[in-house]
């Protein structure tokens, strides 16, 4: 595997291989710290991160469905400051990007967040638009191009960093939103987010999730993600971070044969937290078999 180039670039990050975490699935790291070393990665997408701290929804927050699991966690976390003051000194020690995850219920929240961001050991902001806007009652930004890009212009005021949105399954059209993003100035996208779902239980006959509907991600959920990558990447030109459904290494080459740069493992860290590096060995054994020298090479080549 000495010989294959595993690298990739994602709006000027650097990532010593394709692989990340797919953010809300991994914690801080330091979840995962005890199972593998960290600098193993290409880089690291912490869970969401918002201007205070959050409680969360009530429970239960997650529950197992055929493929997946249906989460309604919430955006539980200790708030930007925290994060800073006591998340980042602890990944510092490990050789790879930061990539901040960021969410907010207004505009103005995305703005002062990614702007207190600016700091040393942030490679990057992966900006949650399927947050819902409470000034618009509601509506989640992430559906609606006007607001989708009036959050990514708003940031990119703010930060130096490169800012990449993570869009939403849940709208009519992705591309539509894709294309409104990269015209605010998005530097990379990343899809897919988790798609809305619910589950009820037919003994009490109620919602399982507190929160009655959830995001649907795990397996399930891999053939959209894929669709979507597939036409995003012929419609705009910017990096994609390919996410949904990615288990193994079979998945993740598929998602970079739709046309994304690098893929972020998700739901599949629940059940086996040694899968990021196994798909990281995967992908370069399966470049040395079919005599590719770079990761670079097979981005897309399922279209090209």
């Amino acid at each position: 595997m000495g010989i294959v180039d595993l690298s990739v670039d994602i709006a000027g990050i650097k990532m010593k291989n394709p692989i990340t975490t797919a953010s809300g699935t991994f914690g801080f790291g330091k979840e995962y710290s005890p199972y593998f070393d960290l600098s193993k990665l290409g880089a690291i997408t912490v869970k969401g991160t918002t201007l205070e701290a959050r409680k969360g929804n009530p429970p239960p927050r997650l529950v197992e469905t055929c493929g997946g699991i249906l989460n309604a966690v919430g955006l539980e976390n200790p708030g930007v400051d925290a994060f800073i003051n006591e998340v980042l000194p602890f990944l510092s020690q490990f050789d790879l990007p930061v990539i901040v995850n960021i969410a907010g219920h207004s505009i103005e929240e995305y703005g002062e967040v990614a702007k207190r961001l600016n700091v040393n050991g942030v490679s990057g902001l992966e900006v949650n638009i399927s947050c819902p806007n409470v000034k618009k009652g509601g509506l989640a930004f992430g559906t609606d191009p006007d607001m989708a890009g009036e959050v990514i212009r708003v940031i990119k005021s703010v930060t130096d960093l490169p800012v990449i949105a993570k869009l939403s399954p849940n709208v009519t059209d992705i591309v539509q939103i894709a294309k409104a993003v990269q015209k605010a100035g998005a530097d990379a996208l990343s899809l897919i987010n988790t798609i809305l779902g619910m589950s009820i239980d037919i003994n009490q006959r109620k919602p399982i999730l507190g929160n009655i509907m959830g995001g649907l991600s795990g397996p399930a959920v891999k053939p959209v993600a894929v669709r979507m990558i597939w036409q995003v990447s012929q419609a705009v030109d910017l990096p994609i971070i390919g996410m949904g459904g990615v288990t193994t290494w079979e998945d993740a080459v598929e998602v970079i044969l739709a046309g994304a740069t690098a893929v972020a493992v998700g739901t599949a860290n629940f059940i086996n937290p040694l899968a990021p590096v196994e798909i990281i060995e995967g992908i370069g054994k399966y470049l040395e078999r079919n005599n590719f020298s770079s990761v670079n090479e097979i981005v897309g080549l399922a279209w090209k």
